[in-house]
């Protein structure tokens, strides 16, 4: 199965010093990577990773990659500029996650390179709005480990407490005509089944994948996130009967004793949506 631009359910994030790791991170399975120039990456080390990431995305051009840059005053713009070099010399990649997002930042000259706003800070949540409408914004994420700690929170596994923040995030994404919100990491890796679970969760908030940060976890993520046969099989006939109905000048269908409507029809159309290809 392939990545589709469209339809990430797992972005893995891999330290940007460790270029001995970037092809395995792009062979993990995971449906895009994220090569991590800020909190993976040691102070020390920052213009090391710089570095690797610019030559690995060079000599992997088109792969299915995101760059996530430092949002700070003494690095974002030596950041922006490496960015910004990759564009200009034709190198081809998914786009900068900005961490920390705020309107302002999402104005950063990125060299017209897409951006995925993470929020991660009290600023970014309360304009969330206005920074999922940027001209650059091409996808929200959420990052509630950073989150938590500048709200003074202590979610449970389930996150209940960080909910509205997620709807706020799936809201603000669908108004603004940007793909569904990229969900926050799981940080136990030996809680398969925690991970599984809010997983699931996140994908009936309205979430279309999470970022993962070991290869571990892409299997049970791209499984929650993936829609099962029977899902595919309403899907298709809801369309079929839609399809029927409209032929013979009628706006609405019945299937299985379910009254279908323009509305389930976008249901059906995004569980299609979401079926990956092969390459």
């Amino acid at each position: 199965m392939s990545w589709q631009p469209n339809m990430s359910r797992t972005t893995l994030y891999v330290p940007g010093d460790r270029p001995d790791r970037f092809d395995k991170a792009l062979a993990s399975g995971a449906d895009a990577i994220i090569c991590d120039l800020e909190d993976a990456v040691a102070e020390d080390s920052k213009a090391l990773a710089r570095q690797a990431v610019a030559e690995w995305l060079r000599a992997n051009s088109g792969a299915a990659c995101w760059v996530r840059v430092n949002n700070r005053p003494d690095l974002l713009s030596t950041d922006a500029a490496l960015v910004r070099s990759l564009v200009a010399d034709g190198v081809s990649f998914c786009g900068v996650v900005l961490p920390k997002a705020t309107p302002a930042a999402c104005e950063t000259d990125f060299g017209g390179c897409g951006v995925m706003a993470l929020i991660e800070s009290a600023a970014g949540v309360i304009h969330i709005n206005q920074i999922a409408s940027q001209a650059a914004v091409v996808q929200v994420a959420l990052g509630e480990e950073d989150l938590a700690a500048d709200l003074g929170m202590q979610p449970s596994v389930d996150a209940p407490e960080m909910w509205a923040i997620r709807t706020a995030a799936v809201v603000a994404s669908a108004a603004a005509g940007l793909q569904a919100p990229v969900g926050p990491v799981f940080t136990n890796l030996e809680d398969e089944a925690g991970l599984a679970a809010t997983s699931h969760t996140l994908r009936r908030q309205g979430f279309g994948g999470r970022a993962v940060i070991h290869p571990k976890q892409v299997n049970a993520v791209h499984l929650a996130f993936t829609p099962t046969s029977a899902e595919i099989a309403k899907a298709q006939a809801t369309l079929e009967a839609f399809a029927a109905a409209a032929e013979a000048n009628s706006g609405v269908a019945v299937v299985d004793g379910r009254f279908i409507d323009a509305a389930v029809v976008r249901w059906a159309k995004a569980v299609l949506a979401r079926v990956p290809v092969e390459r």
